[in-house]
């Protein structure tokens, strides 16, 4: 099977195109760069999803399904400029969507987030919770939503949508929620102690990016016109997080603790139970293991 896989050159996209070779399938990556460059072979766009170009490497490669990966992922970013996160994140995925149209794609797999779901009402969050995004970024992903959905209904185009946890892993940049593995490496790797904000006690749902690629290969084949979690199911406090890295990186200096950031969810967890019933599928990476899997990427790693 021909898999498009938009974002294919960034953290997530990556591991993507690696599981579905893996599966046998024939990948074909459109990525800007602009998160990520970890290119593949030979099958290659260097491509912006708002541009004219894309529509074309669309019919001519014509793959049966499309793995939506690309976004502006920084939160922060949506906040002070919710117009480039509109743009990027709905006017993007809407081209991308008329492209699917006009090739004839049988369905898009869309990369979604907990960030619909803003402040929790009740944990562990399954798909029937609320969606009431608090900030510009997952008000963006539940619009793509929405639109896959009347895309399916005016158009026949197949969709199924993935709300990622926390994603972390190999190759993660900094940026987004899930970005605090990352910006702990770093900082341990560098001989620092991790920057904490609050007491720690807050928790996230933390999902390894293999697992991760191996729902959007699944997703392939099943899970039509479905919404389903991709997480852990696990709540981990940062005090926790904190202390599994220190032990991967020895001799690091203790943590240190600074005023809480406006705006943090207090507690975050997502319950997978969909996924594992429709995808059959379920996360197989401990946390433990999962972050040694990081650290050691990012060991001998040279941040730009």
């Amino acid at each position: 099977m021909k898999v498009l896989v938009a974002g294919g050159a960034g953290f997530i996209g990556s591991h993507a195109v690696e599981a579905l070779r893996g599966a046998g399938c024939l990948p074909v990556v459109v990525d800007n760069l602009s998160r990520g460059a970890y290119l593949p072979r030979p099958s290659f766009y260097r491509l912006d999803l708002l541009s004219f170009e894309l529509k074309t490497v669309l019919q001519r490669e014509r793959p049966k399904v499309v793995i939506h990966l690309a976004a502006q992922v920084d939160v922060g970013l949506s906040v002070a400029d919710p117009l480039l996160d509109a743009r990027e994140n709905i006017l993007a995925s809407l081209n991308l969507l008329q492209g699917c149209l006009a090739a004839g794609v049988a369905k898009v797999v869309f990369a979604s987030s907990a960030a619909v779901y803003g402040e929790p009402q009740r944990l562990p969050m399954d798909e029937g919770h609320p969606c009431q995004p608090t900030s510009p970024y997952g008000a963006a992903k539940l619009s793509v939503e929405h639109y896959l959905g009347v895309f399916r209904t005016l158009y026949g185009l197949e969709y199924t949508i993935l709300r990622y946890a926390n994603v972390y892993g190999p190759r993660q940049s900094l940026l987004g929620e899930g970005g605090v593995v990352a910006a702990f490496c770093r900082r341990l790797q560098a001989g620092h102690g991790v920057k904490i904000y609050g007491d720690g006690e807050q928790t996230r749902d933390f999902v390894y990016v293999g697992d991760v690629a191996r729902a959007n290969v699944l997703a392939l084949v099943k899970g039509d016109g479905e919404t389903m979690n991709i997480g852990s199911g696990e709540e981990i406090s940062i005090n926790r997080l904190s202390r599994l890295l220190q032990a991967k990186f020895p001799g690091s200096p203790a943590p240190s603790f600074h005023a809480p950031r406006p705006g943090d969810l207090r507690r975050s967890v997502l319950d997978p139970s969909r996924a594992r019933r429709l995808l059959d599928w379920s996360p197989k990476m401990p946390l433990p293991e999962g972050l040694g899997e990081t650290a050691r990427f990012y060991h001998d790693f040279e941040w730009r």
